[in-house]
């Protein structure tokens, strides 16, 4: 049947008046916005103007003569159209009909972590550039086929990495995080010395200059500029380690790459020789750690790391899985090989449905790793469970440290005595009855002859709400992560200002450089307020730190110059320690003492 020209003038006229409805409808909802004090100001002034410049046309004139004028206005003579933007809004806000909330979108996973912009810029690189690449210890990022992250899974992921414990809680088993299984996934070293991420701001002062550097950061879209000239030399270097920092391995909440890292580019020749592993697993940790307490909207850290590592520990059935293994694993996961692998997973019924291989898969023989069912760990005890690695951390053998996971029956139990005591400085526990450990109750203050790895080279976390006990280096992780905001960072031989307040007995203080912790201890003695610095550390550790203590009152002063002590927690009461006898009439009408505090670092002071 054919429509006549009736019927099409009718179709016509009928969306024309179902378009002027909606138009109405519009225009009937939508009510205007008061108008603000400039818009008062220019309505008057633009009406003075025209009457009293005929010969102007146009309110082009009369609008720049008012924003001229507004500039010139002092806050008494705005005020007076201040007032009247604020009643008219008062009155629209109790006139105005309450809206109707939103419904709140699904949260998104927001992360500065993007492979992609590093695929682009490796694509374009010289053979000359990748072989500066290889120098400096990121070959591995040569064979990046990955350009997208999957964030429905790193959101995933994020739920369940805990960051106290560096390690994932996937398909019921605890699965834990180290620098090796960043080697083996990244293919960046898990040995050598530390990035050090602070230092003096003159000796970067030039760099930060050169690289326009804010206080926000370095712009990313500035070293993509820099990485496209073809040369390989020492500035090149530098700006494709921040790049790839700054865009996939260590990024932050922010879009650009963070200044700090400057003071480990100062030396291109040494950038080899930093453990990368250890550094992407820090920052990773720190990142999470923030935006779990709110602090960023972002997500930091190198997410691709916990994809790849989920795709290589999690054996999901599909003609792909049969695939020999790659070390790097980097190299082995192009979005072919991830479509393929996501689409298995949808079938299974989404993620955490497959088999932990990674023990077998990821590390082989290599490495002894137990991983901890999940099901067998007590909510009393879980929070005492111990990694332990084979040798000594000191000796630096990380590349054939053994991580050990032990079982249930094996973990500290004794929940009732985990605080450090005043006196005793006594924590007993029933430690693990292995080759590394010794079945006895141990006492920090006292030295058997069991090894070292014994307990008694544990410390405690000196918050009293606390009850995290752990190596030196898990205790400093453990503090800047759980209670950042808690203690006062410092830096080694430069003097820091503290105010102690009338309730506070303990400052905790954390160095920049190497996380280490001191506790600024303050007492009450007959003449006035005892003041003295203690390490946290093992009592057994040869370390000490010299440090200085100073109060002054006017023109007069008090200063101590002593040597740490070593305790392995808080510690209440002390004997043959040195400390500062502070008169009470040197606090301040409100009670606080204020002292400025300088820690040496023990390798400038050559103590042992």
């Amino acid at each position: 049947m054919v429509p006549s020209e009736g019927d099409s003038v009718m179709g016509k006229r009928k969306k024309l008046e179902h378009t002027e409805s909606k138009k109405n409808k519009k225009k009937q909802v939508a009510t205007p916005r008061p108008a603000c004090s400039w818009v008062h100001f220019s309505r008057e002034f633009i009406k003075e103007y025209s009457a009293s410049h005929p010969e102007s046309s146009g309110l082009k004139a009369a609008t720049k003569a008012a924003s001229d004028a507004w500039k010139l206005m002092s806050a008494e003579e705005k005020a007076k159209y201040t007032r009247r933007a604020r009643e008219v809004w008062d009155d629209y806000l109790s006139s105005a009909p309450a809206r109707e909330p939103k419904p709140r979108k699904q949260t998104n996973l927001v992360t500065r972590c993007s492979p992609g912009r590093l695929f682009n810029v490796l694509k374009h690189l010289t053979p000359e550039q990748k072989d500066a690449v290889k120098s400096l210890g990121f070959g591995s990022l040569l064979g990046l086929r990955c350009r997208t992250l999957r964030r429905s899974l790193c959101l995933w992921l994020l739920e369940r990495f805990n960051t106290v414990r560096r390690s994932l809680e996937i398909c019921g088993e605890r699965i834990p995080l180290t620098p090796q299984v960043v080697e083996l996934v990244m293919g960046l070293a898990a040995t050598g010395k530390d990035v050090v991420t602070s230092g003096p701001d003159d000796l970067i002062a030039d760099l930060r200059q050169k690289y326009n550097a804010t206080n926000r950061g370095i712009s990313v879209r500035l070293l993509e500029e820099r990485l496209e000239a073809p040369e390989a030399g020492e500035d090149f270097k530098r700006s494709f380690v921040l790049y790839a920092l700054g865009t996939l391995l260590c990024p932050t909440a922010r879009l650009d790459v963070s200044p700090s890292f400057l003071h480990f580019l100062m030396n291109m020749d040494v950038v080899h020789e930093y453990n990368w592993g250890k550094f992407l697993l820090d920052r990773l940790v720190r990142e999470v750690s923030r935006f779990r307490q709110g602090k960023q909207r972002a997500v930091g850290g190198c997410l691709l790391f916990l994809q790849l590592f989920y795709y290589e520990s999690i054996a999901v059935e599909g003609p792909f899985e049969s695939a020999s293994f790659v070390v790097p694993c980097l190299s082995s996961w192009g979005e072919e090989e991830i479509t393929e692998r996501e689409k298995r997973e949808r079938e299974l019924g989404g993620y955490g449905c497959g088999e932990v291989i990674w023990t077998e898969r990821l590390l082989g023989d290599k490495t002894q790793i137990k991983v901890l069912p999940l099901q067998e760990v007590p909510g009393e005890v879980e929070r005492d469970l111990v990694f332990a690695q084979e040798g000594s951390e000191a000796d630096g053998d990380q590349e054939n440290a053994d991580l050990i996971m032990e079982d249930e029956e094996n973990m500290m139990t004794n929940s009732e005595e985990e605080n450090v005591e005043s006196d005793e400085i006594e924590d007993v526990v029933d430690s693990v009855s292995t080759d590394y450990t010794c079945l006895q109750t141990s006492d920090y203050t006292k030295t058997n002859d069991h090894g070292e790895t014994s307990f008694y080279g544990q410390c405690a976390c000196p918050l009293r709400d606390c009850d995290f006990i752990g190596s030196t280096d898990q205790l400093s992780l453990h503090f800047s992560s759980k209670h950042w905001d808690s203690g006062r960072r410092f830096r080694y031989n430069s003097p820091l200002p503290i105010s102690i307040g009338t309730d506070e007995n303990v400052i905790v203080l954390q160095a920049e450089e190497d996380g280490i912790l001191f506790l600024l201890n303050r007492g009450t003695e007959s003449m006035g307020h005892s003041i003295m610095v203690t390490c946290v550390a093992p009592n057994t550790s040869k370390e000490r730190f010299l440090y200085d203590v100073v109060s002054a009152r006017g023109t007069s002063s008090l200063r101590l110059k002593s040597c740490t002590q070593n305790f392995p927690g808080r510690v209440e009461r002390f004997s043959q320690v040195d400390f500062l006898v502070v008169p009470f009439g040197y606090c301040s009408s409100s009670g606080q003492l204020n002292l400025e505090v300088c820690i040496w670092s023990s390798k400038e002071v050559g103590v042992d």
